[in-house]
């Protein structure tokens, strides 16, 4: 497997970015500390451009499928207005404590809101036009949500969704297994779709970032 971009630009990325949110930072070492993916957790790079993001569209509705440890969750809802709101989905009801206390610790209870349970189940019950929509969950469903969640999402409004270089496979010819073929199918779907004009972002494991016309 590839690795994006070379270990040392990302180590200077971050050194010349600006300084990770302290509750941030604390999340991201408990995660390290806590759970058995770690590398799952977005990261200061991403969180940051989550947040740059969703303040230079002053987002006020948010919707993010995969919570895991709610790194993202609250980089998002650090860029939003205080009377706005996130709905995040996370299918692990044992990540929930977690979740919960940071956002707690970041005073973010009055914006994010939590949801257990499964994405395809949840997001038909939000009767809510979003500005961003951030998809970093089941990579096979990538398609499932796609399709469920741009009518939701307002014009000019972001449908990002996470891990779609998935390590380099997708420019491998011997990787012919399920997850990176579906991978490699969606991105050519998207790319083809004129609903959205779209690119993908090289940061961490890539971001495809579709812009609904």
């Amino acid at each position: 497997m590839l690795n994006i971009t070379h270990p040392e630009i990302d180590k200077y990325i971050e050194e010349v970015s600006t300084d990770e949110n302290p509750i941030l930072k604390e999340l991201d070492r408990a995660t390290h500390l806590q759970e058995n993916m770690p590398h799952m957790v977005s990261g200061h790079p991403q969180g940051l451009f989550l947040t740059m993001l969703a303040k230079s569209m002053n987002a006020k509705n948010v919707l993010e499928i995969g919570t895991f440890t709610g790194y993202a969750a609250i980089a998002l809802a650090q860029g939003m207005p205080e009377n706005s709101q996130l709905h995040t989905i996370e299918v692990d009801d044992e990540k929930e404590n977690i979740i919960r206390e940071y956002i707690g610790k970041a005073n973010l209870d009055h914006i994010i809101h939590l949801h257990i349970g499964k994405a395809l189940e949840i997001i038909p019950s939000l009767d809510t036009n979003f500005d961003i929509v951030f998809i970093d969950a089941d990579k096979m469903n990538n398609d499932a949500y796609y399709e469920l969640c741009l009518p939701l999402i307002r014009e000019g409004g972001f449908l990002l969704i996470d891990n779609v270089l998935w390590k380099g496979k997708v420019v491998d010819e011997s990787a012919n297994d399920k997850m990176t073929m579906a991978i490699k199918t969606f991105n050519e779907k998207v790319a083809s779709d004129k609903r959205v004009q779209s690119f993908i972002l090289p940061l961490r494991d890539g971001i495809l970032m579709a812009q609904k016309l």
